[in-house]
Formats: structure tokens, C-alpha cells, sequence
């Protein structure tokens, strides 16, 4: 089974992932901001992160930097989740070897359309 991690700092919103991706039968794991989420990837191989741009501690560009010079997250994909996707974001978070935008409304919109709301 894929292992995902999700960082989040809005209690709200990570409840809403995890419970999304468990009912796609993902393994998911969580973490509140871009610390706790190098922490676990030291411990543990996700094959795939979800990760918000703007958190306390560490927000999630320094993090994905961080996590991508460990040789084992080189390739995993890690998929950005923010509602600041404004003109130019996707340019500049995929040059930062990030690949893919999510906005957290995009993600609430898919949710109500499986009837969870």
C-alpha cells in the first residue's frame, strides 16, 4: 500500500486529507509543520508527501528542501497544498523540486462530491 505523509498545521483541514485519502485506502501519517515532517521522514519511507507552504516552526518549502537532500526523497514526489496559488506559484514551487499545486479548496470541492459533507 502507498504510505503518505501530510503536513498541515490547520487541525481542520488535516482531518479532511487523512480522512479523504483513507478512504482511497491510502496509509497516512500526519505532521504539523515542516519540522515534525523531517523528523518522520528521517524514521520512516512515505512514498508520497502533501505538504502545506505556510506553517509555524517550518514552513513547507524550507522542509521540502531539507527532506529532497536526503537520497532516499530525491524522487518522491511531494505535492504542495496551499491557498496562495496565485499567477507564477506553480513556476516557482516546481523549480523548487516540488511537483504538484493543490488548493485546499480544490480538496474540500472533491471531498463534497463523494457525499462526505
Amino acid at each position: 500500500m502507498t504510505k503518505v505523509l501530510v503536513v498541515e498545521d490547520i487541525p481542520l483541514n488535516m482531518e479532511l486529507i487523512l480522512d479523504i485519502l483513507r478512504a482511497m485506502n491510502f496509509i497516512v501519517h500526519g505532521a504539523s509543520n515542516g519540522e515534525e515532517a523531517f523528523r518522520m521522514t528521517q524514521k520512516e519511507q512515505y512514498d508520497v508527501i502533501i505538504m502545506d507552504i505556510e506553517m509555524p516552526i517550518m514552513d513547507g518549502m524550507t522542509a521540502t528542501k531539507i527532506i529532497k537532500r536526503n537520497p532516499a526523497y530525491v524522487n518522491i514526489p511531494i505535492i504542495v497544498l496551499t491557498a496562495y496559488a496565485m499567477k507564477g506559484d506553480r513556476e516557482k514551487y516546481l523549480n523548487r523540486a516540488v511537483m504538484n499545486i493543490l488548493q485546499n479548496h480544490r480538496c474540500a470541492k472533491l471531498y463534497e462530491k463523494d457525499g462526505e459533507i
